[in-house]
């Protein structure tokens, strides 16, 4: 298997596990913390995370299809980096549990970064074998 396959898979499956195991099959006590943050009722709190674990899981199958989307890649970046800030900001001492989101984004935007540098490549190659004809 490629470094890009595994990159593909990595990322994708980060997303597809975070929204289904801590929001769908059942709220982890850190989601309902972080809804809690913004102030929200129980209930509200509750959709909003089921919500999230919705968008999370169909990001993480736009991810696995649509890879070789540099716009899609971006915005995977961005996301990471927003709900990183959102930790920072909310829940400041979650960055210095174990297994927190600054080692798990980082390696997420990072293997990110390794899709997106694919693309360059094969743009320069591409750019490179239209130049030989």
């Amino acid at each position: 298997m490629s470094s890009i396959q595994i990159a593909r898979f990595i990322v994708s499956f980060s997303w597809l596990y975070h929204g289904i195991a801590p929001k769908l099959i059942q709220i982890a006590p850190l989601e309902k913390l972080m809804t809690a943050s913004l102030g929200f009722s129980e209930d509200m709190s509750y959709y909003i995370t089921k919500s999230a674990g919705v968008g999370e899981l169909l990001f993480g199958l736009l991810l696995f299809f649509f890879y070789r989307s540099k716009p899609l890649l971006i915005l995977n970046i961005l996301a990471l980096i927003g709900l990183l800030l959102f930790v920072a900001v909310l829940q400041p001492q979650l960055l210095f549990e174990a297994f927190n989101p600054v080692t798990t984004n980082l390696g997420i935007i990072g293997l990110s970064m390794v899709l997106l540098n694919d693309l360059k490549n094969d743009a320069v190659t591409t750019n490179l074998k239209g130049q030989q004809t």
